[in-house]
């Protein structure tokens, strides 16, 4: 009885080992996704000094040690001007993450805070708004068969003719990063350029071909007149087997960075984001993505899965 004692004993610790541990190599990687994100930033910015960064999820890099309260990391939230998050209060049905709201509502009141809410009953659209425009955050609400972002909705969200110079200027967002709705390239810009939203979150890309910086250009006045903001979507903490920079001979460990499979995703991989070849990917020269995307004339990047921090090392 006593051996089968100090069995189930070895083991408990034997647990409680790899839960420390899993915490340990998370919170060390969420230092260096801080620093990924800095570094981004700096690189944009040497050739735009306005250039808008806004990270999405992982609110929790916003503070020292991830604790709300440890106080601001400055040096992080400096380095950006929103923080965008995703099913907030719905996540189809509703069901409020008290956890991160109030993580969200501890960021300093100059941070724009954009948050995309997924409803099943387009009943729920109203209420989803009013939910987060309360708190003074942008909502774009969709229904289930716009959870990828592949259509334009109907009505725009308290809509204007104001011309939108920063990002605390927008009052709404179309967050807009799949093109299955439109026939072709220039099919998608007409339809974008007919609308009021003072925010474009869209890709760098429709299909493989990548959008000049005139076409870019033509994006940002309103079809009311008011000048816009027209921002790229880039995922950070995940490879995407349909981008320009994935080799055909890339799978899951080779290279070794890519890391882990990236559940209800098997286009993506989880990434070691600190390793140089995949930082040299996202920034730092003439082909890295980051390039492409300042270079196409964007106003800014909406970096996608800097929580993949904790998504490396837990399901």
């Amino acid at each position: 009885m006593e051996v089968r004692k100090n069995i189930i004993l070895v083991f408990i610790l034997s647990l409680l080992s790899m839960g420390c541990s899993k915490e340990k190599r998370s919170n060390k990687a969420a230092e260096k996704m801080k620093k990924f994100v800095i570094d981004i930033a700096r690189y944009a910015r040497s050739f735009d000094s306005d250039f808008i960064i806004i990270p999405q999820n992982g609110v929790e890099l916003a503070f020292n040690e991830l604790n709300k309260d440890s106080g601001i990391d400055e040096e992080y939230v400096s380095a950006v001007d929103g923080f965008g998050v995703e099913e907030l209060y719905y996540n189809g049905d509703y069901s409020p993450d008290e956890y991160r709201i109030e993580f969200l509502q501890s960021l300093p009141s100059d941070k724009v805070v954009l948050v995309s809410e997924v409803v099943n009953d387009s009943a729920d659209i109203s209420d989803a708004v009013h939910k987060v425009t309360a708190n003074g955050w942008l909502c774009f609400p969709r229904t289930k068969d716009n959870y990828y972002y592949d259509y334009i909705p109907d009505s725009v969200i308290e809509e204007n003719n104001d011309d939108i110079q920063t990002l605390g200027d927008a009052k709404n967002y179309l967050y807009l990063i799949g093109n299955s709705d439109f026939s072709s390239k220039q099919e998608m810009l007409d339809v974008i350029r007919n609308t009021n939203f003072d925010l474009i979150i869209m890709d760098l890309f429709f299909n493989e071909e990548a959008f000049s910086k005139n076409e870019i250009s033509s994006l940002k006045v309103k079809a009311n007149g008011g000048k816009r903001l027209v921002i790229a979507y880039i995922n950070i903490g995940a490879a995407e087997n349909w981008r320009y920079y994935w080799k055909e001979d890339w799978k899951l460990h080779h290279p070794s960075w890519l890391k882990k499979p990236y559940e209800g995703y098997e286009d993506e991989i989880w990434v070691k984001y600190w390793k140089k070849d995949w930082q040299e990917i996202i920034y730092g020269n003439d082909n890295s993505y980051m390039k492409r995307i300042i270079d196409s004339g964007f106003d800014g990047a909406y970096l996608d899965n800097v929580e993949a921090y904790y998504f490396l090392y837990y399901d």
